[in-house]
């Protein structure tokens, strides 16, 4: 995947367009991601015992497709290619050439 947890990323489709913000799950099968505030919609909650009712925020994601990785190197929006390095597989920034390197831990 070349899109990971605690990318920056920006939105180029959607309600959200032109918006930037960081991955914070990644759906890897359904090629899907929830970028931090953004594509966020309404939901009526009805109160259950404790839980109480209302209108709350909830995230939607969004596909892979429609958001674009900024690269912390160059701080534009880039493509992302892979280099193997002995064993290592690294990702690779098509503009500025240079390591992707993942703030994210897990």
């Amino acid at each position: 995947m070349k899109i990971k947890k605690g990318d920056k990323v920006k939105i180029l489709l959607g309600k959200d367009r032109g918006k930037e913000g960081k991955v914070e799950f990644v759906l890897g099968k359904k090629q899907r991601v929830f970028v931090g505030g953004a594509n966020l919609y309404k939901r009526h909650v009805k109160k259950q015992g404790t839980i109480e009712g209302g209108i709350i925020d909830i995230p939607k994601s969004l596909n892979i497709s429609n958001v674009a990785l900024i690269c912390p190197n160059c701080s534009k929006t880039t493509r992302v290619g892979f280099k193997m390095v002995g064993n290592e597989k690294m990702r690779i920034c098509k503009k500025c050439k240079k390591e992707i390197k993942t703030d994210a831990k897990t």
